[in-house]
């Protein structure tokens, strides 16, 4: 698992797809081609209000990635320091056995390149100290990036100041 994470706080997010924007920006890709992908759909009337739903879909930098293993020319590489999964773009041949093996379809098909792109969590800006293109991109500061264990404590410390909010007296 990577070191790091993005997490989306779908309360404030908008589906303006500003991360989607800067992603593809930052990394030169063609319109179709989306390596941080927001999935929204809505606005639906719910119980007398409007909603919208959200989900962010970066890269999992899985563990034991299958992208990795599925490339026959050791393109897609899984960082030791820090478990970031990125492709070395001159190393990519295009048989596009990643994007097949990836459960999450993650790893796409760049159609004028002629090889695969897939999110690296903005790996270049992490190691210069820097967040990723698509939090430093979203408009509304739905989505946060940290360490895995970082985030984690930030939600339960959120979880915990709810309960006090919920039990003020008035």
């Amino acid at each position: 698992m990577s070191k790091y994470l993005i997490k989306l706080d779908e309360s404030r997010c908008i589906s303006c797809k500003a991360c989607e924007v800067q992603c593809q920006v930052k990394n030169r890709t063609p319109a179709g081609v989306r390596p941080g992908l927001l999935v929204s759909s809505g606005p639906a009337c719910l119980h007398e209000k409007v909603r919208t739903a959200a989900a962010f879909r970066p890269c999992f930098h899985c563990e034991k990635p299958w992208c990795v293993a599925a490339c026959p020319t050791r393109a897609i590489v899984k960082r030791e320091e820090d478990g970031l999964v990125h492709v070395v773009r001159d190393l990519c041949v295009g048989c596009r056995a990643c994007i097949s093996a990836c459960p999450w379809r993650v790893p796409q098909w760049d159609e004028t390149s002629g090889k695969v792109i897939k999110c690296d969590l903005c790996q270049d800006r992490v190691t210069a100290g820097l967040i990723p293109a698509c939090v430093a991109g979203c408009t509304t500061h739905a989505l946060s990036f940290s360490r895995a264990n970082e985030n984690v404590r930030k939600v339960r410390l959120l979880y915990a100041k709810s309960l006090l909010v919920d039990k003020k007296p008035g």
